[in-house]
Formats: C-alpha cells, structure tokens, sequence
C-alpha cells in the first residue's frame, strides 16, 4: 500500500493487520481474485524464467504470490515496512521466497528505484486513488515497462461504485449525491480520503502516459448489494462466476466498485514509454 503525501502515514503503517484481515473477507478475496483473473487472461501461458513483475503498493503480497507461482519473479515494493514484512511471511508461506525480492520505498519515486525497461508486467491495484498525482506515476510505470508487449494493470476506485455503495450499502443519499461529482470521497479502512475515478478517467490518463488500453473489465459489480439471505462465504464461487460474466460487459462494468485496465505501451511510441 503506498500513501500520498496528504494522506494519514501512520494509518498505512498502522492498519498493516487490518488491511490483511481485509483481504481474507469475502470482499477483499472477490476483489484479488477477480483482479487476477483479469491479468492471467493477458499474462504468457507459460511463464518464462527470464519475465520480471513489479508490484506497485504490493500490500500483503497476495497478487505477487500468485505471480511468483506462475514462474515469474516479482519484486515488491510498498512504503509501508509492516506490509512488507507480511508480504514476506506470505511469500515464505508459499514457498516462492527465491522468486520475490522486498524493496521499500514509495511509488512516487518509481522513477528513480528501477531502470527503464525493467519489467514484462507491472501491477498497479488500488494504488492511484490515494495519490495526488496519479497520472505522474503511470508515466513513470510506462518508461518501466520492458517493451510493447508488456502489460501494465491498473485497478482505482469507480466513482460511479461508490454512488451505489453510499445510497444502496449505506442508505445516505446525501454522500451518494455528493459522489457523483467529488473528486475524492472518505475511505472506510483507514479513514482517510480516496480519489474517486468518473467513467473514461482512468483511460485518459493512461493514454497521456501513452499506454493503450487492451482490456477494461468492472470489479465487484454487484456482490456489495447482496440481500443477508446470501451467504458471501457459502455462496463465494457462484458470487464469483457471476461477478466474472458482468465485469465482461461495459453496460454493468459501469457501475462496478472498481475499474480495472490492462494496458501495453503504443507500439509507435513504445520507445517513449521506455
């Protein structure tokens, strides 16, 4: 998890436990699990010894674990030493340890931690929506992109997600309208602020970092708005394989609590986004 620099350090470093506690709930595993899908639809079908990811914010390392299994080998970075140290118990965990490196340090700096051309796939997942400058850090990512065949995949907050959340989830229609044009809502784990994304955001930014987008897919479309009559845990697969089949289809991915996109640098300019 990276922060901002108007963002609340010490919940970052703090809510270390809560944030992997987050990701054990059957919210936290929908978000990851649907997220990789995504991403593995896009990655080698066999992953070569030679392919390197980085994963931006890496948190507690669940993606890279993933990542790491497939073959590839990751590094982690996170600005949060507490994360990386459960990152590094997960990667132990797993027996992947010889294919993840640690490395701390912020994202806003990505810049100046990793030579260009470095990486065959970079992981970005609820990173942006807690910068003041996300457009800076994609361009960044782009120049840290191996070549035109590389994949940068970015997930960010819809903005359109979090109207649903505030007026169906919480029943406040007040925020709920609010949403629909503010730039940065309140963030219920840390208590902090998260930029929200409008429809098409997010694309723009990535084409200004000359990134064309391959894949757009939604996130949790409908699984927040369940009935109680609906076990999230005992119903978790079907839950999934719907949330799989709406996040394909623009119409529903619209209104989705996240947005995700997979992106390669333009081949005419894959050169500058090196």
């Amino acid at each position: 998890m990276q922060m901002t620099a108007k963002a609340d350090s010490e919940g970052f470093q703090s809510g270390a436990n809560k944030y992997a506690d987050y990701l054990e709930t059957p919210e936290g595993r929908l978000r990851s699990d649907l997220a990789f899908a995504n991403l593995q639809h896009f990655l080698p079908q066999q992953a070569k010894p030679s392919l390197c990811a980085l994963d931006l914010g890496c948190g507690t390392g669940v993606t890279a674990v993933r990542l790491a299994r497939l073959g590839i080998h990751v590094t982690l970075l996170d600005s949060s030493p507490a994360m990386l140290d459960i990152a590094k118990r997960t990667a132990q965990e797993a027996g992947v340890t010889e294919k993840v490196v640690l490395r701390h340090g912020d994202v806003t700096q990505l810049a100046n931690l990793f030579h260009p051309r470095s990486f065959d796939v970079i992981l970005c997942h609820n990173v942006l929506e807690y910068l003041d400058e996300p457009g800076a850090v994609l361009r960044s990512a782009a120049r840290a992109l191996r070549d035109s065949s590389a994949i940068l995949s970015v997930l960010v907050r819809n903005q359109a997600g979090e109207v649903f959340k505030a007026a169906i989830q919480a029943g406040d229609l007040a925020i709920a309208e609010n949403n629909l044009t503010a730039e940065w809502a309140q963030e219920s784990l840390y208590g902090g602020r998260v930029r929200l994304f409008p429809s098409n955001s997010l694309q723009v930014m990535l084409k200004a970092a000359s990134l064309a987008v391959i894949a757009e897919r939604g996130v949790r479309v409908l699984a927040d708005y369940l009935p109680p009559r609906v076990s999230r845990s005992a119903d978790y697969e079907r839950i999934y394989e719907l949330e799989r089949k709406l996040g394909n289809r623009p119409e529903y991915a619209a209104v989705s609590r996240y947005t995700h996109c997979l992106a390669r640098c333009v081949n005419s300019v894959a050169e500058d986004c090196a």
